[in-house]
């Protein structure tokens, strides 16, 4: 095995202890303070917010611009894959970092704003990862998939333990899945997200702070996103591996 390639094992053997480790009292805690802070923040923020998140699933989900680039195939090895993964990354976190930094400057208006914006910029990202390890993004089943890697960067810690498991030996579990892509758990998703980012993206609202908020929040969730995506196609790949080797 190329050295490259028992590195990767090693770093997802460490990644996957962290997906199913069990809440923290300080998860629990950040759970409890999120709930409290659901009271403060306006409906009106809430609503706003669901609506954006219900509106950009449904264009992943069918909208023709994430559904354009085909699988990037030919005999690339997972260094060479993952190099260009890598290079993706880096310019949607200087995409994502401008973006907050401009929201955050114009105030409370554009300020929400930057919600689809960059709810739109993270699902790019992810379609784009997906195509570089050569899958077809165009089968539901991937996009899927794709939800699923959204929710392992952007949930509590009992939520990701959930949806890892359901990510585990994927290849076998697509092939039982529904034909109708609505079955999939849409208020779960939106809460959790929500839930998610309402903290760390509230202060990008606050006048005076808002710009340098939203530019160091943004690098650090899609830095975040695309970890956990590069981690996602690992396991695939490492699932993949194993059974070719398989007696």
């Amino acid at each position: 095995m190329p050295p490259y390639e028992e590195a990767v094992l090693r770093e997802l053997s460490t990644w996957r202890q962290r997906m199913l480790r069990r809440p923290s009292a300080v998860n629990r805690l950040s759970k409890a303070l999120q709930t409290r802070m659901n009271r403060i923040i306006p409906e009106k923020f809430h609503q706003a917010i669901t609506a954006t998140i219900k509106q950009m699933t449904r264009a992943v989900l069918f909208g023709a611009e994430f559904l354009t680039r085909l699988p990037v195939e030919g005999p690339l090895s997972l260094e060479e894959r993952e190099d260009r993964v890598r290079a993706r990354i880096d310019f949607y976190k200087t995409a994502g970092a401008a973006e907050g930094g401009l929201t955050g400057a114009a105030g409370l208006l554009l300020g929400l704003a930057d919600f689809p914006l960059f709810l739109a910029l993270k699902m790019k990202l992810l379609f784009e990862i997906a195509s570089l390890y050569g899958y077809s993004v165009n089968d539901y089943r991937e996009r899927l998939y794709i939800m699923h890697i959204f929710q392992l960067a952007f949930s509590s810690q009992e939520r990701r333990r959930e949806v890892y498991l359901l990510m585990t030996h994927w290849q076998a579990r697509s092939q039982e899945l529904p034909d109708d892509i609505h079955q999939f758990d849409w208020r779960t998703f939106q809460q959790e997200y929500r839930d998610y980012i309402d903290l760390a993206k509230m202060a990008q609202l606050i006048p005076g702070i808002g710009a340098a908020v939203g530019l160091v929040v943004n690098y650090r969730m899609i830095d975040a996103l695309g970890k956990t995506a590069m981690n996602a196609y690992r396991m695939r790949w490492a699932e993949s591996r194993a059974l070719k080797e398989s007696p």
